[in-house]
This record gives C-alpha cells, structure tokens and sequence, in this order.
C-alpha cells in the first residue's frame, strides 16, 4: 500500500506543477461560470432553480470536456515512462507491476477530481452568492454532477492506460486517445441517431444501448435522476417509457472503470521492457 501511495503522490504532484492541468482547470472554471450567467435568464423565466439549469448545462460540457481531459492525463502513462527510460527505473523498486499501474491511477484521478471540483466549484458557488431559491434536491443533483462527473473521468483514465499499454511510441498512444475520444463523443451518437431514424426501435432497447457508451450512461445519470433535472433537460419521458433503473446505469459506468483498466494492468504485466 505504501509503494501505491508513494506513486499516487508523486503523479499528484507532478500533474499539479503541470502548466496545462492549470489550463485545463481555469477553462473549466471559466466555461462553468459562462455557463451559469447565460442559464440564469431561463431560470428565472420558468421558476427552475438557478443549479437546476446549471447542472444541466454542465453535464453537456462535461462530455465534452472531462473525457479530453483525461485521456491527455493518462495516454502515455506506461508508453511514456517506457520512452523516458524511466519505467526501468521505477520498476526496478521493490513494487509490482499492478502496483505501478494502481498509484498512477489514484494520482491521475485526484488530479481531475481537483480540476473538477474547483472549476465546477466555482459555478456553484456563484450560484449560491447570485441566486436564491434552490432547494436541497438541486444541491443534491449538483453533488451527484460533481462526483459522476469525476467517475467519468476515471472511465477515460482506464482507456487512456489501456491505449499507453497497446502502444508503442508516445505519437500513437496521442492518436489513438483522440479516435477514442471522437467515437465515444461524436460517432457513437451519430450512428445511434441514425439507427434511430432509419428503424423504429422500442425505448428499452435504446436506453439498453445508450448503455454502450460511458458518455451516455453519465447523461442518464445525471439528467434522469432528479425529478426537476428530468423535466428540464427533457429526459422524463425516456426516463418513463424505458424505465430506466440508474442502479443499471452507474453500475455500467463502474463496469467502464473496471474492465478497461484490468486489461491495461493485464497488458503492462506481460509488456516486455
């Protein structure tokens, strides 16, 4: 435990003295709160809570934002080490290899859950110091936005070492990390919405599928759970229809984490050095 810890450390600190995790953070802070200035006119508009509109204005971004993220944290994670010539180093410490991969993943993570938590924080609380009126369920949803948005950000962490294990050279691991980044984002939408079109699925099947995507398993989570997040996003209907159980959806992120990132420790384990 003392080995993961100590890694899980330094990959923290690392990240933090990492100019463009800054970056990274100051742009979410910054799109959050643009996104809380432009949300309040509707809120005030329809009677919504302010952190209503603002959690679901910031479950869109976050499927932008939070997977890029991540996957510029973690591609080159072993491949990386491997150019450097230091995983040689590292591994020559009385540590196992699943050991290396746990402490990077903690310390990868605490990483984004900081950016998280500071940029979304920050839209949070304007709302608190702007607007009045929202009850404890909005906080309660804004809560929950603010740790599955860190949990989708360790799906695409455990991609990101399942990529930096199947690759080579730093070059592919950053090519492969954006294809997997634009399938899950943009195609995988896309070619669902035009299965859609193109056949007359039943709704069950849809939220069944909506499934294989970790990205779209978040959005239900986030926009069919509460009740007035439901309405305003317009996901109360499929949430009816299709009978969606967000037990099923948050064990399908788990699953996300766990399968990616027990390949990527399978892969290092037999990678040769």
């Amino acid at each position: 435990m003392r080995a993961i810890l100590t890694i899980a450390g330094q990959e923290l600190r690392d990240g933090l003295r990492d100019r463009w995790v800054l970056a990274a953070t100051l742009l979410m802070a910054a799109l959050a709160l643009s996104l809380v200035l432009l949300g309040s006119a509707p809120a005030g508009t329809v009677s919504t809570p302010a952190l209503t509109v603002t959690v679901v204005s910031l479950s869109s971004l976050s499927i932008f934002l939070v997977p890029l993220i991540a996957l510029l944290v973690s591609y080159d994670a072993i491949v990386g080490e491997s150019e450097r010539g230091t995983l040689l180093l590292l591994l020559s410490y009385p540590i196992a290899r699943w050991q290396m991969i746990v402490g990077k993943f903690i310390g990868h993570t605490g990483i984004l859950a900081i950016a998280t938590i500071i940029g979304y924080g920050a839209a949070g609380l304007l709302v608190l110091a702007t607007t009045s009126g929202n009850d404890a369920a909005s906080w309660l949803a804004f809560l929950s936005l603010l740790g599955s948005s860190i949990l989708l950000g360790a799906v695409f962490i455990g991609l990101g070492y399942l990529i930096s294990g199947l690759a080579r050279e730093r070059g592919a691991a950053a090519g492969l990390a954006v294809g997997v980044w634009v399938v899950f984002i943009i195609l995988f939408d896309t070619a669902l919405l035009g299965l859609l079109v193109a056949a007359n699925m039943p709704s069950s099947l849809v939220s069944a599928l909506l499934l294989l995507n970790p990205t779209d398993a978040y959005r239900l989570l986030n926009l069919a759970g509460f009740e007035e997040v439901r309405f305003l996003s317009g996901m109360a209907e499929l949430s009816t229809t299709a009978g969606i159980d967000l037990r099923i959806v948050a064990g399908s992120l788990l699953a996300w984490l766990a399968v990616p990132l027990g390949f990527a420790t399978l892969l290092f384990h037999r990678r040769e050095l």
